[in-house]
């Protein structure tokens, strides 16, 4: 009996190698949302070389301006979700795999990519997912067409809401930061 259970117990274990699939899927999602980040940037760059044209009227002018923020918000937004499935993926092979021995041994290694725990993961993507939500307000507000006062309170506690959402993130930031710090 000792024998199918230690045998069953190896099994289990080594079950947990099935998160490979999700951390290569995430890398390969990561490397694809970089990578349509960037022929935006191209593009957009390509775009705006018409953007000194002295014969463009100042209406064509400000709404390629304004269309121009909104794509650049909207790379940011690519960006960053590129690096919350760079940081899943690593995150994840970190907590199920192995340390990524790379990471460690560099000192240039960043701190956001060691992955320490499974709250340490969730802490990090929230925060990911803390500034994405930023980028996607500013873009939308950008877009916002304005014509009540309610209108502009709502976009106003929308505006609070994430300030009160960033406060307490950095609270509990530094909230972490003391309790290391403590003697045990």
């Amino acid at each position: 009996m000792r024998f199918f259970e230690k045998l069953f117990e190896k099994a289990l274990w080594n079950g947990r190698f099935v998160v490979v699939v999700a951390v290569v899927a995430s890398m390969a999602a990561a490397t694809a949302i970089f990578y349509m980040a960037t022929v935006d940037v191209v593009y957009l760059v390509g775009h705006m070389l018409n953007y000194a044209d002295p014969s463009m009227a100042l209406e064509a002018r400000k709404a390629m301006h304004d269309e121009t923020i909104t794509h650049v918000v909207e790379v940011v937004d690519g960006y960053l979700l590129a690096t919350f499935m760079l940081i899943f993926a690593l995150g994840m092979y970190e907590l199920f795999v192995s340390d990524i021995d790379e990471a460690h041994g560099s000192k240039t290694s960043s701190k956001i990519l060691v992955i320490e725990s499974l709250d340490d993961l969730k802490s990090r993507l929230a925060k990911v997912i803390l500034m994405i939500l930023i980028v996607t307000l500013f873009e939308e507000a950008l877009k916002m067409n304005l014509t009540t006062p309610l209108d502009l309170l709502y976009l106003g506690g929308a505006i609070a809401l994430i300030g009160v959402a960033l406060y307490f993130s950095h609270k509990s930031e530094s909230h972490g930061k003391e309790s290391e710090e403590a003697p045990h």
